[in-house]
């Protein structure tokens, strides 16, 4: 189901990937540091789920930086909780562990890992008492050596459950991770997994017919209804060839203004202090949005100030970004798949190109 196969095993950037956050009490002390090679991309779904819980559950859009390490962790275990919860459709849940017990052992159609062999399965069937468990073993989940992101993952598909994931894939996935030349990265599928609790393969709205000489027509797999977070993309590469993926309104527009973005193939959240600013059109004309991109450059959050209407301030302040010969911050790209036109301030912070 990961790998298409039981011969491919995680690489050394997969196997040392956990949950950690920056210090407490600290600018970034909401969020998750982010490790190198694939892991980022399930990590930073998991902030924005994270931010979820931080801005709009427990209430602290005024201080989102004050946080100890025991807030840390309890938001850490209920963001968890709660993604496993809705990929268990809300009946039940898999929490995977590493024991000192082994399961199984090598043999002609398995390639040991040294970890997966001793992996414990607990169920669960109420969200609150599975949540209390992820806090009761959170350093298997968030210390140097726990294998922290490959066993959230393993929970994460032994919730949706293997049946479920046969429904929600199509043909155009058979399997959840892409291995290139040993590196090992992110189908889009666990993503929308982690952001919606469905194992949609697509960004559309809804489902698409796809046509094909000779065969029977299939079916491609988007997202049917809108979660509570979202999700924007863009890429220079396809914008370039014509060929830029269109993201669903069902994305664009979630219930609450958090987004996981996916730029030039790297992972970042966007969001927004106000909740209600997906729900009056009115406030969508001036507001603020907040920018974190993991990397260890970043010692503090971005704030950006989106204008939709102001033509004057664009003509001052926006680059053309049809002009080819200006450079345009990516970023400012992938907000205006959401805000066509829209003008965009850094408030003194060099924009990141």
């Amino acid at each position: 189901m990961l790998f298409g196969n039981t011969f491919q095993v995680f690489s050394y950037e997969w196997k040392i990937s956990y949950f950690r956050f920056h210090h407490p009490f600290t600018d970034l002390a909401y969020a998750l540091e982010m490790d190198k090679g694939g892991a980022p991309a399930i990590q930073m779904a998991v902030q924005v789920q994270i931010m979820k819980h931080f801005l709009f559950v427990q209430n602290k859009e005024a201080n989102i930086s004050l946080q100890s390490l025991k807030e840390q962790e309890k938001t850490l275990a209920t963001a968890l909780a709660d993604i496993l919860w809705t990929a268990g459709e809300s009946q039940r849940a898999t929490i995977c562990l590493i024991t000192d017990d082994t399961y199984f052992t090598a043999n002609i159609d398995y390639e040991v890992d040294h970890f997966t062999e001793q992996v414990q399965l607990f169920d669960f069937f109420e969200k609150e008492t599975m949540q209390q468990f992820i806090l009761d073993h959170i350093h298997c989940l968030n210390s140097e050596g726990s294998h922290g992101v490959i066993l959230f993952l393993y929970s994460l598909l032994f919730s949706r459950t293997f049946e479920r994931l046969q429904k929600d894939l199509d043909f155009t996935t058979t399997h959840l991770l892409q291995c290139r030349h040993r590196d090992i990265s992110c189908r889009q599928v666990i993503l929308n997994l982690i952001l919606t609790g469905k194992a949609s393969p697509h960004v559309f709205n809804g489902c698409q017919k796809h046509d094909t000489e000779g065969s029977v027509e299939k079916v491609m797999r988007g997202i049917l209804s809108r979660s509570d977070v979202g999700y924007l993309r863009w890429s220079k590469e396809e914008a370039e060839q014509y060929r830029s993926l269109q993201v669903g309104s069902m994305l664009k527009t979630p219930k609450l203004p958090i987004w996981l973005c996916n730029i030039n193939e790297t992972y970042s959240i966007l969001f927004s202090l106000n909740r209600l600013l997906l729900s009056d059109w009115k406030m969508e004309h001036l507001f603020d949005l907040y920018f974190y991109k993991g990397k260890p450059s970043q010692k503090k959050t971005v704030r950006l100030t989106i204008d939709t209407h102001s033509h004057h301030w664009e003509e001052n302040h926006c680059v053309d970004d049809r002009n080819p010969n200006k450079r345009v911050p990516s970023l400012e790209m992938a907000i205006r798949t959401k805000w066509e036109g829209a003008a965009i301030s850094w408030n003194g912070t060099t924009p990141f190109f």
